[in-house]
C-alpha cells in the first residue's frame, strides 16, 4: 500500500458513500484508477465492508457498559453472547477475566437483567460508561489536511 491507498482509506473511513467521481477528484486520479485501487483493497481484505453508523440513543439503547467476564465454559458463553442482542462486541482477553464485552441496553434495569442471564456462565464485572469522548477512530492517519 502506498500514500494514495492510505488517502483513499482515509476518505472512505470518513464517508464510505463518497462517489468514486468525487474521490478521484479529491486525490487527483482518474475514476478508473481509483475504482481499481478500491477493488484491490477490497480483494486484499483491507476494506472488509461498508456499514451504516447507527445511533444507539435513537434506537432506545441509552445504557452502555463494558463487562469483564470470567468463565470456565468459554464455548457456551460465546454461544450465549452471539445470541444476546445486548452484546455488540466480544473480545477474548488475557488476565484474570476471559472476555471483555461491549453491551448496549435500554436502561440500567435491562442491563441488570442481562447480567443476571449471564450468571450461569460465570462471574461478571460491569463497568458503566458515563460519557464517550470519542469512538470509531480511524485506523489510518487523517490525510485531509494534506490536500
Amino acid at each position: 500500500m502506498d500514500q494514495i491507498d492510505y488517502k483513499i482509506l482515509s476518505f472512505l473511513g470518513h464517508n464510505a458513500r463518497i462517489p468514486i467521481s468525487e474521490l478521484s477528484r479529491m486525490i487527483a486520479m482518474s475514476q478508473p484508477a481509483v475504482t481499481e485501487r478500491v477493488r484491490k483493497l477490497e480483494e486484499q481484505g483491507v476494506i472488509k465492508g461498508y456499514r451504516a453508523e447507527l445511533s444507539p440513543n435513537k434506537l432506545g439503547k441509552h445504557t452502555i457498559a463494558f463487562v469483564l467476564f470470567k468463565t470456565n465454559n468459554c464455548k457456551d458463553f460465546i454461544a450465549f453472547s452471539e445470541t444476546s442482542p445486548e452484546v455488540i462486541e466480544l473480545y477474548r482477553i488475557s488476565g484474570e477475566y476471559n472476555f471483555l464485552m461491549k453491551v448496549l441496553a435500554e436502561t440500567t434495569e435491562s442491563l441488570a437483567k442481562f447480567l443476571d442471564a449471564c450468571n450461569p456462565f460465570g462471574f461478571s464485572l460491569p463497568l458503566m460508561v458515563l460519557s464517550t469522548t470519542f469512538e470509531g477512530k480511524s485506523l489510518v492517519a487523517d490525510l485531509f489536511s494534506q490536500g
